[in-house]
């Protein structure tokens, strides 16, 4: 099997200074699709299109007759300035991307926005929550008691998501999503208006985990994740794929507060191991010392692997340098997905001086749920139309089709299998497209919804 060793490298502490400048550190968060591997890069695959291009940002207009009797208004919760806001921002750029082209009108600009749909005028209303769940409360409930939100779309960090699930229970309206990824969302604290845009921790555990055990050969692992809702889920997902295909966990796993700056104390349980690779569930800046101890203290050397799908385009200079030629699992690259919604989302971020990064999908696929939704139920916003128009979706996103799970509200989608080829390419091509994964994850409803799951999975993969 393949071994990676890894060294800090000075690109490091430039990124330590980066991150600690968005703030602190919070939560982000199979069955094969016939892609085989290909000895094409996707660098080579990718549609041809650089930033100094001109290009259009529009699409035909929808000709559904829609009418709203009154503006529909979408608040949208992310992190611009706070711990996350290298994250928040992808949601920034994606979500009015995706409302340009589910109406046919230009990307818009600003806090607020206006989108329309034949007569049917969409406001779209961004607040800053800085990753901070007492702050995403309060711009949560300013968007439904001044604003009047009839949707909204949110947020980065998974302990701030749980918030706006309670605000939008109360006030009976829908929340999307997006990006968080603990399982808890649809799982233990499952309401039903709360849908996914984003994908969550087990999609990301069974599309690693089958990859690290039944392709890379890995079989022993131990982990470490952060001590809240995002570290939890990712951990228990992590445990439960790996076990399912085979692996082995031989250490107890490790909870960091998510604000660790020094991980000595929590790496040393797994200074005398042997595990083929350390998996690690993390989001935010405390991703740099937690390597460097990990190295420090060999964890990860020349014989245990770091255990991680691979990043945003920004940080992945900073993680991965050592570990050109590895392959492991993301979420979304641009260059991986072949469809014109995708070439879409690449020409609007060229046109915008940049390109769509890790979330920018989740951000557009948000608004092309809403837009879907409104001509499903011809404007009406209650959520109980909402509701019947949402659950069991199919839609056409950057990443194909997006399938909303009538019993969870989860959102299935495809997942890439992708080889590092570098980390220092100028439009950001670091991969060779190997493969796409669309994981379908056990149902996680319990008490009184676990009713729902129906005929699905429930429980855990292993049935532990």
């Amino acid at each position: 099997m393949r071994r990676t060793t890894w060294r800090i490298p000075a690109l490091l502490v430039v990124m330590a200074l980066v991150l600690a400048a968005c703030g602190g550190d919070s939560d982000d968060t199979t069955t094969t699709e016939g892609a085989a591997t290909t000895e094409t890069t996707v660098a080579d695959t990718a549609t041809e299109t650089t930033m100094a291009e001109e290009t259009t940002t529009t699409t035909e207009a929808a000709t559904t007759g829609l009418t709203c009797d009154e503006p529909v208004t979408v608040g949208v919760v992310t992190d611009l300035s706070g711990p996350l806001a290298i994250y928040g921002t992808h949601i920034n750029r994606g979500v009015p991307i995706g409302f340009a082209y589910a109406t046919g009108g230009e990307v818009g600009e600003g806090l607020e926005q206006t989108y329309m749909v034949d007569d049917c005028e969409i406001r779209v209303i961004f607040k800053d929550d800085q990753t901070n769940p007492e702050l995403t409360a309060t711009v949560g409930r300013e968007l439904i008691e001044v604003d009047g939100a009839d949707i909204i779309i949110g947020t980065v960090s998974s302990g701030a998501t749980a918030s706006l699930q309670s605000l939008a229970l109360d006030n009976d309206i829908i929340l999307i999503a997006a990006p968080a990824a603990a399982t808890d969302i649809t799982g233990k604290d499952f309401n039903e208006n709360t849908f996914r845009a984003s994908r969550h921790n087990y999609q990301d555990a069974m599309a690693i985990c089958d990859q690290f055990v039944n392709n890379d050969g890995y079989q022993t692992f131990v982990q470490i994740a952060p001590d809240y809702s995002f570290g939890y889920g990712g951990a228990a997902a992590y445990k439960d794929a790996c076990t399912f295909e085979g692996g082995e966990f031989i250490a107890d796993d490790v909870f960091a507060p998510a604000d660790t700056t020094d991980f000595t104390s929590y790496l040393e349980p797994f200074s005398d191991t042997d595990a083929d690779a350390l998996l690690v569930t993390w989001a935010g800046g405390g991703f740099v010392p937690l390597l460097q101890g990990a190295i420090d203290l060999g964890v990860v050397d020349a014989d245990t692997v770091l255990g991680s799908p691979f990043v945003d385009n920004i940080v992945m200079p900073a993680f991965f340098s050592n570990a050109i030629g590895s392959t492991s699992t993301i979420l979304y690259h641009y260059t991986a997905p072949d469809n014109a919604i995708n070439d879409y989302l690449i020409e609007a971020a060229a046109a915008a001086g940049t390109f769509p990064d890790l979330f920018d999908a989740d951000g557009m696929n948000a608004a092309i749920m809403v837009v879907e939704a409104l001509k499903a139920t011809n404007g009406a916003v209650d959520a109980d139309s909402l509701r019947a128009a949402l659950e069991g979706m199919t839609f056409e996103g950057p990443k194909g089709t997006i399938e909303i799970r009538a019993e969870d509200h989860v959102a299935i989608q495809d997942m890439y299998i992708v080889k590092l080829l570098n980390v220092d390419d100028v439009e950001f091509k670091y991969y060779e497209y190997i493969d796409t994964v669309r994981p379908q994850p056990p149902c996680l409803l319990e008490g009184d919804f676990t009713a729902r799951c129906g005929g699905l999975p429930t429980g855990s993969l292993t049935g532990s």
